[in-house]
């Protein structure tokens, strides 16, 4: 519990075109930054954990649909972001450029992949706090001021395959809610939409009565489900007004570049 990456995996054929920038095998776990063109993968035991390239609007996968979901508020009410599981630091290239909070604090237990955050996929200081720590324990013992949106990242892998660091239960919920401020938003990343139905949001209502608003995010390619649970109401036409008001991302969407599904969870 508590390795904190990504848990998307990714055909081998399509890592085949790919040049190997950089890899290191720590305690026995290989770890490896591969490129095509602009584009930097990072890959622990196989496992795709992070994309991006700096010249793009999109990444192609899930870091997308993690960064939409703050278009269900107005532009300039994300200030204070919490993300939870680094990775390569994909997701917060993306909400530095597009959203630009005033602050970004990432949670990641994995040092190496902190390491490649900053060498490899360029996390400086000025864009995010990096910090080494579990997830559970640095929610835990946090007392500073509440996240208007935190992302809920947290995975790690078994012989090849994605494994969930935390489970989602009542009492993670809870927690996370705590954190949260009076308005604030929870993006968690779940392997299938199957794991997000099982989940205690979906599953208790005392839970789900917790958040007044609730989405799911997939996209063609990828077997995960983004669920977005909100503390104010919001809704597809707030959504897709935000969205349009940044050109470059209206494009990519209507270019299908970036290319999801969006629906809305029952209460």
């Amino acid at each position: 519990m508590g390795i904190i990456n990504y848990p998307e995996t990714i055909d081998k054929s399509d890592r085949e075109y790919m040049a190997t920038l950089w890899s290191k095998r720590v305690d026995g776990t290989l770890y490896e930054v591969r490129t095509a063109g602009d584009t930097r993968r990072l890959y622990t035991d196989g496992v795709f954990h992070s994309q991006f390239n700096p010249k793009r609007a999109y990444t192609g996968g899930v870091w997308d649909i993690m960064m939409l979901p703050a278009y269900f508020y107005p532009a300039g009410s994300i200030k204070r972001v919490l993300v939870l599981g680094v990775g390569g630091g994909a997701v917060i290239r993306q909400l530095h450029r597009y959203i630009k909070p005033e602050s970004i604090t990432g949670i990641e237990m994995n040092p190496v992949h902190l390491q490649v955050a900053r060498k490899y996929f360029g996390i400086r200081p000025a864009m995010a706090e990096l910090v080494q720590a579990e997830a559970m324990d640095w929610l835990q013992a946090y007392r500073g001021p509440r996240f208007d949106m935190i992302i809920e990242d947290l995975f790690g892998e078994d012989e090849g395959e994605p494994v969930r660091g935390i489970q989602p239960t009542a009492e993670w919920f809870k927690l996370l809610d705590r954190r949260l401020s009076k308005k604030g938003m929870l993006v968690m990343n779940f392997i299938s939409p199957a794991e997000l139905r099982c989940s205690a949001v979906m599953t208790r209502p005392d839970i789900r009565a917790r958040f007044k608003s609730a989405f799911q995010f997939s996209l063609p390619r990828y077997v995960n489900a983004v669920g977005v649970f909100m503390k104010s109401d919001s809704g597809r036409a707030i959504f897709k007004k935000q969205l349009r008001a940044v050109p470059v991302l209206d494009r990519a969407i209507r270019q299908n570049y970036i290319h999801f599904r969006l629906r809305q969870l029952a209460p």
